[in-house]
């Protein structure tokens, strides 16, 4: 396992100093506007792109650089961290306490409600309080309050949430995996009541468990009727590798703890193994999608899904021993290099969203919503790697 493990930590140190000397000052600087906030995009030349920002935008860059401060970062990660959130709560937030979709310099210009977005808001709110510590109790109090506010207006009457008022199909499984994601950032947050947020955890990793994947393949599905079985167009065949990396990531995290570790690991070694064996391809990147027989459906490969596979591959490492462990850190090391090939940009500190089939990657601005998995890839990967190191030198 050495060799392996050493040319993995390799990786994972170049990847944190990519983050640490190149991307953060980068976004920091460049990528925030004083009109627009942080800014959609910087094109290839370094410049920023500026106009109409979506809401995901800005809970996802406050989460980039309050996981910077935790780990260490010595740039200033306080200033965007706290702009950051001034701005959303004063020019996404709506007057009934939920969030637009996308504003301009002072207001929101499309007012529509997402339940992707308020996810990320959760997640936002959980970053910040944890390095805040003098403004826990109010960022605790706005994400408990909100989260109230979607049971009450959004519930699903058998689990998790409608998409729209009044209620109408699809329902999908992406805008949960990311609210599962707030949950259990939110019982990391010393000190906090977390009681609503475990409960909210459990709901959807049941909700994942029951509905959300196959019970014949173990694949996981992205689009439902209201009564959660998958939709009877082919939008309800669809599985997308990514998603099968992200769920399992998260599934697993979950089992930590879990009175039901062993159900939930299984189905994240499962969802694991679909993602690598059908979603990865000759380039060796993780593609966008596939239909429910494992067929390729859309060959084109984001960024995003890069990083979900090395999440998920270095955390199922670190829980593994023996040869299943060398498995998982072979995949980590296969992961590494898909996502450091997006990274190879000629601007340090940008990256590229899309390959295509022949390997050569869309000519376009670097997308600011991506940052989010870049980090929270880095830092997975990182500190799963101290676990291992850790067993391997007792």
């Amino acid at each position: 396992m050495s060799g392996v493990l050493d040319r993995v930590q390799a990786h994972a140190q170049e990847l944190r100093r990519w983050l640490d000397e190149d991307a953060l000052p980068l976004w920091a600087d460049r990528g925030v506007d004083p009109d627009w906030g942080f800014v959609e995009q910087i094109d290839h030349s370094g410049k920023a792109v500026n106009g109409p920002v979506r809401a995901r935008v800005v809970p996802r860059q406050i989460y980039v650089y309050a996981e910077a401060g935790l780990h260490q970062w010595g740039g200033d990660w306080q200033r965007p961290v706290e702009q950051a959130l001034e701005r959303l709560t004063t020019i996404y937030r709506r007057s009934d306490g939920l969030y637009g979709n996308v504003a301009g310099t002072d207001r929101l210009i499309d007012d529509r409600f997402d339940l992707y977005n308020h996810a990320f808001v959760l997640l936002a709110l959980a970053s910040a309080a944890k390095v805040f510590p003098d403004k826990r109790g109010a960022l605790h109090e706005e994400a408990s309050a909100l989260l109230s506010l979607l049971k009450a207006r959004f519930a699903h009457p058998v689990a998790g949430f409608e998409e729209t008022e009044p209620p109408t199909a699809p329902l999908k499984s992406n805008p949960h995996m990311h609210l599962f994601e707030a949950a259990q950032a939110w019982t990391a947050v010393p000190d906090a009541d977390t009681g609503a947020f475990a409960a909210l955890a459990d709901e959807i990793a049941s909700l994942a468990t029951r509905s959300f994947i196959d019970a014949e393949t173990g694949a996981l599905r992205e689009y439902f009727g209201r009564d959660w079985l998958p939709m009877p167009d082919e939008t309800g065949r669809i599985v997308e590798p990514g998603h099968q990396f992200e769920w399992a990531w998260l599934l697993a995290r979950h089992a930590r703890g879990s009175l039901d570790e062993d159900r939930h690991v299984t189905h994240a070694a499962r969802l694991f193994d679909i993602g690598e064996t059908h979603g990865v391809d000759t380039r060796g990147v993780a593609f966008m999608a596939l239909d429910d027989a494992f067929g390729a459906l859309d060959p084109i490969a984001r960024l995003w899904a890069q990083t979900e596979w090395l999440k998920a591959a270095s955390l199922l490492a670190a829980m593994s021993t023996g040869a299943e462990r060398d498995r998982y850190l072979a995949s980590t090391e296969r992961a590494a290099s898909a996502l450091r090939r997006f990274l190879e940009t000629p601007v340090k500190g940008l990256w590229f969203d899309k390959m295509r089939p022949d390997g050569t990657f869309v000519d376009e601005p670097a997308p600011a919503s991506s940052f989010y998995h870049i980090a929270c890839a880095i830092y997975e990967f990182e500190d799963r790697l101290g676990e291992i190191a850790g067993t391997r030198s007792m």
